[in-house]
């Protein structure tokens, strides 16, 4: 099976221990996975199955750790044709921006030739206190089209 790139940006923790969850079910399903907290351009396969993972900060903005790979990708144009993702957002639906951060990012990739496998989940941290139960979930049905 494929080796699924799962890659998080957070502000305070909770995508990276999304991202860390999700790996954990993937390689129980029999997929071989790799977790980058915040990475660079280079950090990334340009290739397979990405999986990214991220909270919305401040006004639907990327979080700090994340906003550089979202610059280099928009200042080098990589061809991201070979890559396919699916994507996971975490936010507070108290805020006009719920979830903006995953919707920018996804459309930052799709804007470079990548393809999105299955719907987005948003999770809203009003209705789940601990984000991983539905991302657990999601993840389940969301392996089965890979």
């Amino acid at each position: 099976m494929s080796t699924i790139t799962l890659i998080s940006g957070s502000t305070l923790g909770s995508a990276e221990y999304v991202a860390e969850h999700l790996a954990d079910i993937l390689e129980s399903q029999g997929f071989s996975t790799e977790v980058l907290h915040g990475p660079a351009l280079d950090d990334l396969p340009l290739e397979g199955l990405w999986l990214v993972i991220t909270s919305t900060h401040g006004a639907g903005d990327l979080p700090d750790n994340f906003q550089p790979l979202a610059d280099e990708i928009a200042q080098h144009h990589p061809d991201l044709s070979k890559v396919t993702f699916g994507s996971v957002g975490i936010g507070s639906s108290e805020y006009d921006t719920f979830c903006g951060a995953i919707r920018s990012f996804e459309q930052l990739l799709k804007d470079h030739n990548a393809k999105r496998i299955g719907d987005r989940l948003e999770i809203d941290i009003q209705q789940h206190e601990i984000p991983e139960d539905p991302a657990e979930e999601w993840v389940k049905d969301w392996s089965k089209l890979l």
